[in-house]
């Protein structure tokens, strides 16, 4: 029987049992990987993958994931359920965006709680006919999810507000957060029902659903995910806040492409992976990119537009036009300022409600001429802060009123029960100015709507008496805190805490010119009738398809426990070295290098204790002592140090200061690997080095006998890596003419000279007319990148043996210039032994097996 994980329930749905999966797909192969630490949890069948081979053959459907499906439901009087499309919705307007011949299936919770008996039943009734997959969430738990975390901790910390007492969003609930996970990982089963992973995409929505991509990739390591956060995301210093901040990030980073509004909540995010995980970024042509551990997380920038075409159908209603007549009836020689709002504490109401105030308040010729109307929606949340919010806007309108009213003017018209869509659509017709003064938002697509509106069609414009060739126009004032704002620069931007401010920009709405008016209008109609919501979704979805262009040539393992998962990718030639393939080609050579990294691959990383173990001192002196072999040890430690260690290997070279000097055996002195005679360099870089050291507070220099290092490790992340570009630009401008080389790593800059161990020994053994026919390389860090590269370069050369067998191998699975990797320290030294007993008597490699202990054997 086939998994109904794999399977498409669209086929069952239909009918067609003789296909459990669309034409000219195929199950994906499922393995799972020996020692790969992967499990979020103790569902037993979702293994993780190790994705070798996947399919090629075309996407065709993508699965839309949201808090809520784009369906409407109504229960008539004999109890039975209909459902319609929500037009109004966002994921199903998105469709607009799509190719003719993508499929779209919808995952998401029904706005009306659904019995157990009548599940099943209404789940099929939604596949056959909507393609859409609820999500049944049980009451109590979606409160914890919804009401509990997502409106109590994410949603405020998002919109900027800390939790500084218990009546400010509250104090983080461990259990509202495992409510969280809950509810994340139901909507993880449900994806796991209908996706098809080798070809489907999944476009996952908003902050509700922030840890789902954990889930489906360690489910599905290739799977395609998009993720689209349609809030705001906050500054660095506000969500290190949150206790599970850094889940949240590695989370989203299992996604393959993160898409934000504006450019400051995507440098938010950015800012936040450096500090938190230590990650950086790059922009290559146009694009930015995050690599995490192999795979390019990409970061698309791209504001969301609105259902044009559905707009400009309300606008053709009768009822539509009918309404638009009685308010300009109601309004007659009046100019209506327009206010739109969900009733929260982030919209800023009040604050627009006091400028009101205060313009009238200057502007006394203004009264019985100027009408502020405020629509405020129902708000999205619930609490004690919804009912302050209301209670003050409630009394403020009542007090602007009874100052400034009088028979037959109404200075303000709150407006706080529901209206339908043709209504609102009415008052943007009739309105001279929109008014958006929220404190923080992530969209806000009030001004947007407001602009079509305006542009109207020729029988609103009869209406309303606009000749037929009269130019548009309308008026925005928006608060710069919005994400709609920067897209929008015909705007009257305004800091919407600044009371002042927003009256002036109230004021010069209402006496500008009717030809800067037109102008505005003109500019901004351009702009948002071309990136609509068709332009936005066409736009993520192509950068989704390029984001995943490479999934089909990489190997992605997964490793880590719970929500540390995530996925490593590598190339495919990357492999992990075999011990008895190396052991048999040392065997068959004659001619053999081997350059050895001591710290991080001779000892473990972070250790105590980094001098070298008895043990290691008899496998080098075994190794260097054999005459086919030349065997060289490198580190960053200096000459004294290196010299006091090894002391007992006679035969072993060493290379002191990452192989700026070299030593080839115990009987001869210290000599220079490098080019360089001198170090006048240093001269130069030094007081470059000294300048940034100077303006970037937490840096120092580190001076080395044959290299400078400029370290920015105590310094802040975004500034020291700022910083660190500018110094690397400058250094390698001042030092054009000199055989050095600038490199960064982590945290650093380093100015060292041009020479390594490896092109010294090749060359060496060139000269002495001996072509190298084995050559093994083994290092752990950034640091031993370059010495993979000359080796690997080498490898067609006249230097090495048309034969000769190579390799590079690095120490752990990571993206690496070399073609091989052992996963510790310990199987390094395996291996070196196995290299060491292999020409040995049979009763040596017996007594070196017993030696071993038992554990290791296995």
């Amino acid at each position: 029987m086939v998994s109904r994980s794999y399977s498409n329930l669209l086929d069952l749905a239909s009918g067609n049992f003789h296909s459990f999966s669309r034409e000219k797909k195929r199950f994906p192969r499922v393995a799972t990987v020996t020692g790969v630490l992967s499990e979020l949890d103790d569902d037993n069948n979702s293994n993780s993958v190790c994705s070798d081979a996947p399919s090629s053959v075309t996407q065709d459907r993508i699965i839309v994931v949201g808090n809520q499906l784009p369906i409407k439901s109504h229960r008539n009087s004999a109890g039975k359920l209909s459902f319609s499309w929500d037009n109004d919705s966002l994921l199903l307007q998105l469709k607009d965006g799509m190719r003719e011949d993508m499929e779209v299936v919808y995952i998401g919770c029904l706005k009306e709680q659904i019995d157990t008996v009548e599940q099943d039943d209404v789940s099929q009734r939604l596949l056959e006919n909507f393609k859409c997959v609820p999500a049944y969430i049980p009451p109590e738990l979606f409160t914890k999810y919804y009401h509990g975390f997502c409106k109590q901790h994410l949603w405020p910390l998002f919109h900027y507000m800390l939790p500084l007492t218990p009546d400010l969003g509250g104090r983080f609930d461990r259990s509202l957060w495992q409510a969280y996970l809950s509810v994340n990982k139901i909507f993880a089963d449900k994806v796991m029902e209908v996706i098809s992973p080798d070809d489907d995409f999944v476009w996952v929505h908003d902050y509700h659903l922030m840890v789902l991509p954990t889930f489906l990739r360690k489910r599905f390591n290739r799977v395609k995910l998009g993720f689209f956060l349609h809030s705001p995301f906050p500054s660095s210093e506000i969500y290190r806040t949150l206790p599970v901040r850094n889940e949240l990030l590695r989370a989203l980073l299992n996604a393959d492409l993160i898409g934000f509004h504006t450019f400051d909540y995507a440098r938010h995010f950015l800012s936040c992976c450096s500090r938190m995980l230590g990650l950086s970024y790059q922009s290559k042509r146009g694009t930015i990119g995050l690599e995490y551990y192999g795979r390019t997380v990409s970061i698309k920038i791209l504001p969301v537009g609105i259902h044009i075409s559905q707009l400009q159908s309300i606008l053709n209603l009768p009822e539509t036009q009918t309404k638009v007549a009685e308010l300009r009836d109601q309004f007659l020689n009046q100019k209506v300022l327009l206010g739109v709002d969900d009733m929260d504490i982030f919209k800023g109401i009040s604050l627009k409600l006091l400028a009101m105030e205060q313009l009238l308040t200057q502007h006394p010729e203004k009264r019985g001429q100027v009408v502020l109307v405020q629509i405020a929606n129902p708000a999205r949340g619930r609490g004690k802060d919804v009912q302050e919010v209301q209670s003050e806007t409630e009394a403020t309108v009542k007090r602007i009123n009874e100052m400034f009213g009088r028979p037959g003017y109404q200075p303000v018209v709150l407006i706080d029960t529901p209206l339908q869509f043709f209504e609102r659509i009415a008052y943007y017709v009739i309105a001279e100015c929109c008014l958006v003064t929220a404190v923080r938002d992530g969209m806000n697509l009030i001004p947007y709507e407001y602009i079509i509106c305006r542009q109207g069609n020729p029988r609103l414009n009869e209406i309303i008496g606009l000749e037929p060739s009269a130019s548009k126009k309308s008026m925005l004032v928006v608060s710069e805190f919005i994400g709609c704002s920067p897209s929008l620069s015909g705007t009257i931007r305004v800091n919407p805490w600044n009371i002042d401010a927003v009256t002036e920009a109230m004021d010069y709405a209402l006496i500008v010119s009717e030809a800067e008016k037109q102008m505005r209008h003109e500019k901004h109609y351009k702009y948002v009738s071309t990136h609509d919501v068709a332009y936005w979704a066409r736009s993520f979805i192509q950068d989704l398809e390029r984001a995943c262009g490479d999934h089909v040539r990489k190997r992605c393992w997964g490793i880590g426990f719970g929500l540390g998962f995530r996925v490593v990718a590598l190339d495919p030639s990357f492999k992990k070295l075999s011990i008895e393939h190396i052991v048999s080609a040392y065997k068959r050579t004659k001619n053999r290098a081997i350059l050895l990294d001591y710290d991080g691959t001779m000892v473990q990383p972070g250790s105590i204790r980094t001098t070298p173990t008895r043990e290691t001192i008899e496998i080098l002196n075994n190794l260097s002592s054999d005459p086919k072999n030349i065997v060289y040890l490198v580190s960053g430690k200096d000459r004294t140090t290196l010299t006091e260690w090894f002391s007992s290997c006679d035969d072993l070279g060493l290379g002191a200061e990452h192989g700026y000097f070299i030593r080839p055996n115990d009987g001869t002195d210290w000599e220079t690997s490098s080019l360089v005679s001198g170090f006048e360099w240093k001269q130069i870089a030094e007081p470059v080095m000294r300048l940034y050291t100077e303006t970037t507070d937490g840096s120092t220099i580190e001076t080395k006998e044959t290299a400078l290092v400029w370290n920015y490790q105590f310094a802040d992340p975004d500034f020291g890596s700022c910083q660190a570009k500018e110094l690397m630009e400058h250094l390698e401008s001042v030092l054009t003419n000199d055989p050095v080389s600038v490199k960064t790593g982590q945290q650093l800059v380093e100015v060292k000279p041009q020479g390594l161990v490896a092109e010294r020994l090749i060359t060496t053994m060139q000269e002495r007319g001996k072509l190298l026919d084995f050559i093994l390389c083994v290092g752990d860090d950034r640091s031993d990148e370059d010495m993979f590269e000359v080796i690997m370069s080498a490898k067609d050369g006249p230097a090495l043996s048309p034969v000769a067998e190579i390799f590079a191998c690095t120490v752990g699975q990571k993206p690496s210039k070399a073609k091989y990797y052992l996963d510790d320290t310990a199987e390094i030294i395996r291996m070196l032994e196995g290299l060491a007993t292999s020409n040995a008597p049979i009763s040596d490699q017996i007594g070196s097996i017993a030696a071993v202990p038992t554990k290791d054997l296995f």
